[in-house]
């Protein structure tokens, strides 16, 4: 930690993104390297401090280098929790937090698809029907109650919305919950269990990470202690939930219906049987981004900068927790598939990565590679 001499970046942003984090390391060398150029990164990796880096830790930055500090732009490091990584004895940063409120939305999304049964309204509608059997039984989320597993950025950013909408919240998560003094807290730390939220909530939300502790978390002897007639949402990563188990609890009646964002086959197949389940609502591991996502990273960047610097711990750092062995799900984006491919880097070249990755606005780094 100190004084940052060089950065080299790899990341996808637009020009006025990439000239405020050129900004943000005034007093640094910048070095921009395209992402698939894995010789030239390792070559600029020898001298420098800091990397930024479009997805997980590349094995080419692995080698004999400088770097103290790796910043990868994304929020899961599942991919980048690797013995090896851990090896190099560096800082391993993501950007958790950027796209909070937008994840936060998508699980109230699927509560109000759920209790406003969606799919049979649009099929009244569709069919030019006025008024659904069995509606007058229907109940909206004020009053009831709901338990969010996972207080992180996301967990957080729902609870702040569910007060508004007047619902009931019972909040659990590993560590102890500072503040949200507006809900029922329980953590693992204190030795408490999920089992109260299971018990007593209408709704589970499941906002915590993937880790070898909390695969499968979601069984079926976990819903055989869900209130009869509840929901289960699943805004995380696929790998907590038994697929089969929720399938049988939802089949049983046990569970009155899911909001699935993610899934333990990720692309789900065609033919699976979620996919026609009139009481599940499925999203394509897909969220609206907030606006400038990319600007938000900064934001975790300049304090990590700051913090990296000052010697002060850095926020969203990798952990042994987040290292899932077997259980971790590939991530699925288009900058994955790139990276992970077997292309040469002259053939991906060719490709229209802005049809991959988005439009960044810009062909040679000299647009943007200045100072103010």
């Amino acid at each position: 930690m100190g004084k940052i001499n060089k950065v080299v970046s790899t990341v996808w942003w637009n020009k006025e993104n990439y000239h405020n984090l050129r900004n943000l390391f005034s007093d640094s060398e910048f070095v921009y390297v395209p992402f698939y150029d894995k010789e030239k990164l390792a070559e600029e990796a020898k001298d420098a401090d800091v990397a930024i880096v479009l997805g997980d830790v590349d094995n080419c930055l692995l080698g004999e280098n400088s770097l103290k500090w790796i910043q990868c732009d994304h929020a899961g490091l599942n991919g980048s929790a690797r013995p090896e990584v851990f090896a190099k004895n560096i800082f391993v940063t993501g950007a958790a937090g950027r796209s909070a409120p937008v994840l936060a939305e998508h699980c109230i999304y699927f509560m109000l698809e759920l209790v406003y049964h969606t799919k049979e309204l649009l099929a009244a509608q569709e069919a030019g029907k006025w008024g659904v059997d069995g509606s007058q039984k229907w109940r909206g989320l004020y009053g009831r109650k709901v338990g969010i597993i996972g207080m992180g950025n996301n967990g957080r950013m729902l609870a702040d919305r569910l007060h508004a909408f007047g619902m009931d919240i019972y909040a659990y998560d590993y560590f102890p919950i500072k503040g949200y003094d507006y809900c029922k807290k329980f953590s693992h730390a204190n030795g408490d269990t999920i089992d109260p939220l299971l018990a007593e909530c209408d709704f589970i939300m499941l906002t915590l990470a993937l880790t070898d502790e909390t695969y499968h978390m979601f069984n079926a002897e976990t819903f055989s202690k869900m209130k009869d007639g509840s929901y289960l949402v699943n805004l995380a990563r696929g790998g907590i939930v038994d697929t089969n188990a929720l399938m049988d609890a939802l089949n049983s009646g046990k569970l009155a219906g899911a909001g699935l964002d993610v899934v333990e086959e990720d692309p789900l197949p065609a033919d699976h049987p979620l996919w026609h389940m009139e009481n599940v609502y499925l999203t394509p591991h897909c969220t609206p981004q907030v606006p400038n996502r990319d600007g938000r990273t900064l934001e975790i960047i300049a304090e990590n900068k700051r913090r990296f610097e000052a010697g002060e711990p850095l926020i969203n750092l990798m952990k042994e927790s987040d290292a899932t062995g077997s259980t971790g799900a590939a991530a699925s984006g288009g900058w994955s598939k790139l990276m992970n491919s077997d292309m040469p880097k002259e053939q991906i070249e060719k490709l229209p990565l802005d049809k991959y990755l988005g439009e960044r606005g810009w062909r040679d780094p000299s647009e943007w590679n200045y100072l103010d």
